[in-house]
């Protein structure tokens, strides 16, 4: 639904530009504000920046890994606060889910996955 993000800043980290460009397209589409880097310095710093509502963060990153990002996103910070983080993974061991869930992601999704159900994982934690 057009403008259902409207007011939303998402920060997309993925070195795949093509995956960047996938989910910037889908969400602006819904009228958030997008925010797109490629690495994991990157990500701390424009969040740090620009103080996102939710991240989408892939897993496997060049310079600082997903894990040590998401780490310092959610450090200090109680489970379903913001910035809310997604952490997109091809990376199918249930250790790295449970380490995520222990560093307090708010979402874990599988790659390839549908943009459908990311779309409907991002409009749910920002309403």
């Amino acid at each position: 639904m057009a403008g259902e993000l409207e007011g939303k800043t998402v920060l997309v980290v993925d070195d795949d530009r093509d995956i960047r460009t996938a989910i910037e397209m889908a969400l602006k589409e819904l009228g958030a504000e997008v925010i797109s880097v490629s690495d994991g310095n990157s990500a701390v710093r424009r969040a740090e920046q620009d103080d996102p509502d939710l991240v989408v963060l892939d897993m496997m990153l060049p310079k600082r890994s997903g894990f040590l990002v998401l780490e310092r996103l959610k450090r200090d910070k109680k489970k379903g606060q913001r910035p809310y983080v997604i952490m997109i993974t091809g990376n199918l061991g249930k250790r790295h889910k449970m380490y995520a869930e222990h560093l307090g992601v708010d979402e874990y999704i599988i790659k390839p996955f549908r943009m459908e159900a990311l779309v409907k994982s991002i409009t749910e934690l920002l309403r």
